[in-house]
């Protein structure tokens, strides 16, 4: 009977260790990640666009005005009139700004009084001396106060010609500092202002390539926004000391005909003159998969991640130039590669 009972209690157990192992690995499975193809996978994008390609011969820089001032008043006084606003257009000797100087104008006035009474003095005195009825120093000393007196009118009407701030060169307004009612003083800046008609392009060159580079030559020069725009570039300076990077700033002074268009501030690249400034299809090289000997990236297409195969130009550090495959305006998958696979589904997160 002992014998009996013991094979039960031992099979009761086998059973239990049996249906324990079976919940752990129900368990088990619930808790492992089950991939579902037809849910989205989120990934990042960007959209194919013509790049400049650093090929030899090809230098980046930024455009900057010819000249650009800001303005202060050379006299204290209220600003009664602030006659140009960011964005307009000012010619040459055009007010901008216009200064209190009502005290001025009356002090003006009793000088004007003065020199009259003066005037009327010489005159009288002249007769009278002519006629031997005065002494001569009356006169003179009548001549020496009409004298001092237009000389402080003189000084008074420079004063006054002060309060009225004109544009020392044609140019845009950049920048309003002050407002009507303020105080100005001499130093402290009211407006600024810009010109653009001529622009300054800067480039940094290693030493090896400025023997590329002769003063007065005309160079090809264009703006990163509007690489179908060319401007003729003239270098003015070569730097005589180089910077940190050991590398030389190159100037040139470019007419800028399209000033509607190219502004101060933007980058550009200018080319040699035997040389043009190639432009084509720059992906990094982290997005190319190679598969079967086939270099290929991901396109969305529908909200599928499509993948297409590509020719390679040649490498250029991280980057890859793509001569067939790719379109500008593709959109490509630069990350979330992690289970992504041909027509899978989508999510963009970046856009």
């Amino acid at each position: 009977m002992k014998k009996i009972i013991w094979i039960i209690v031992g099979i009761a157990i086998v059973g239990l260790v049996i249906f324990k192992l079976a919940s752990n690995k129900k368990t088990t499975e619930s808790k492992v990640y089950q991939f579902d193809k037809e849910k989205p996978i989120s990934v990042g994008v960007d959209t194919i666009q013509l790049k400049y390609i650093n090929d030899e011969g090809v230098f980046a820089g930024t455009f900057e005005p010819n000249k650009e001032v800001k303005i202060s008043a050379e006299t204290q006084g209220k600003i009664n009139a602030v006659l140009a606003d960011v964005g307009s257009y000012v010619q040459q000797g055009q007010t901008v700004i216009q200064l209190d100087n009502s005290l001025l104008r009356l002090q003006l006035q009793s000088i004007d009084v003065q020199i009259e009474g003066l005037q009327d003095d010489v005159n009288r005195y002249t007769i009278l001396t002519e006629a031997d009825a005065v002494q001569g120093v009356q006169l003179e000393k009548a001549k020496l106060g009409l004298k001092s007196a237009k000389l402080q009118k003189a000084t008074l009407q420079e004063q006054i010609n002060k309060t009225t701030i004109k544009a020392p060169f044609s140019g845009v307004v950049t920048a309003k500092l002050s407002e009507i009612g303020a105080f100005a003083a001499p130093g402290i800046p009211l407006l600024q202002i810009t010109d653009i008609s001529t622009l300054k392009f800067t480039v940094n060159v290693p030493e090896s390539e400025l023997k590329q580079f002769q003063p007065n030559q005309n160079y090809s020069i264009s703006a990163d926004v509007f690489p179908e725009l060319s401007l003729n570039g003239k270098l003015s300076m070569i730097g005589s000391k180089a910077n940190m990077g050991n590398s030389f700033p190159v100037q040139f002074r470019v007419e800028n005909t399209k000033q509607s268009t190219i502004k101060s501030g933007m980058f550009g690249k200018v080319a040699l003159s035997d040389n043009e400034i190639n432009q084509g299809i720059i992906i990094p090289s982290s997005v190319i998969i190679s598969n079967e000997n086939k270099a290929q990236v991901y396109v969305v297409e529908n909200e599928k991640a499509v993948l297409k195969t590509i020719t390679i130009s040649k490498n250029i550090g991280n980057k890859t130039i793509v001569s067939g495959g790719l379109n500008v305006g593709d959109i490509i998958v630069t990350n979330g590669f992690i289970n992504l696979f041909n027509n899978a589904n989508i999510v963009i997160t970046n856009q």
